[in-house]
């Protein structure tokens, strides 16, 4: 079990990667800006010829499962309150994670990664710019593309979804960290100006069975869903 647990700090590193495609990169822009226009716009006013925005809040990324879903998913986390990410503007960009490692003897351990990420975009007074809602669906796209494009990923499968929002994507693929073969599966929804990123990935460790894909994204639509539901009710 040392050699285990030396295998799962690692591994620990290596799931946190996921979370990240929230910001559109692999490193630690915490405000989902890439530098580029895409960046959601605070200080600008919609003009009359440009349509408000029609979400101004988001929820506590940390809030946004329910103790039964966090219960399924992540069971034998540490932390039930999630590790926040660090944002320097709430109202527009937040996310929160949890890791579980479900350590059963001689017959292995079972490791689980979940991350939320919710991506808020004002009407820009520049029409040029657009609403708030045609800023949310290019990044959805880029959402898209950017699991599609994970480095080392295998047998990558996109589908549309119903999980929530005006439209969402899953994105299912295999993948190896430390030598270790995942089954990862990310969720990108949007809901008018708000665009939700769930990422969900398992491994069975030291002996145990990998996952099923089928089971880690029937669990991530459903908490997509609850995402997405939180989002809306942050908005009354």
């Amino acid at each position: 079990m040392h050699r285990s647990a030396k295998r799962l700090a690692s591994l620990l590193a290596c799931a946190a990667v996921p979370v990240m495609l929230v910001a559109g990169c692999s490193g630690s822009d915490s405000n989902g800006s890439d530098g580029s226009s895409d960046a959601p716009s605070t200080s600008a006013k919609p003009s009359a010829t440009v349509a408000p925005a029609k979400y101004k809040k988001l929820p506590n990324p940390c809030d946004a499962f329910s103790k039964d879903t966090l219960g399924k998913l992540v069971p034998k986390t540490k932390n039930k309150g999630g590790e926040p990410g660090t944002s320097d503007d709430a109202t527009s960009h937040g996310t929160c994670s949890w890791d579980s490692s479900d350590e059963n003897g001689v017959d292995g351990t079972q490791f689980r990664w979940l991350d939320i990420g919710f991506q808020r975009y004002d009407s820009d007074a520049n029409p040029a710019v657009g609403t708030g809602e045609k800023r949310a669906a290019d990044f959805y796209a880029k959402q898209v593309a950017n699991a599609k494009g994970t480095e080392g990923a295998k047998k990558v499968r996109t589908a549309k979804t119903d999980a929530a929002g005006d439209e969402s994507t899953a994105i299912t693929y295999d993948i190896k960290k430390d030598k270790t073969p995942f089954k990862n599966t990310t969720i990108v929804a949007r809901a008018a100006n708000i665009v939700v990123t769930v990422n969900y990935n398992g491994a069975g460790m030291a002996g145990a069975d990998t996952p099923k894909a089928a089971d880690l994204l029937k669990s991530a639509q459903a908490a997509a869903k609850e995402a997405v539901a939180a989002a809306v009710k942050a908005n009354g």
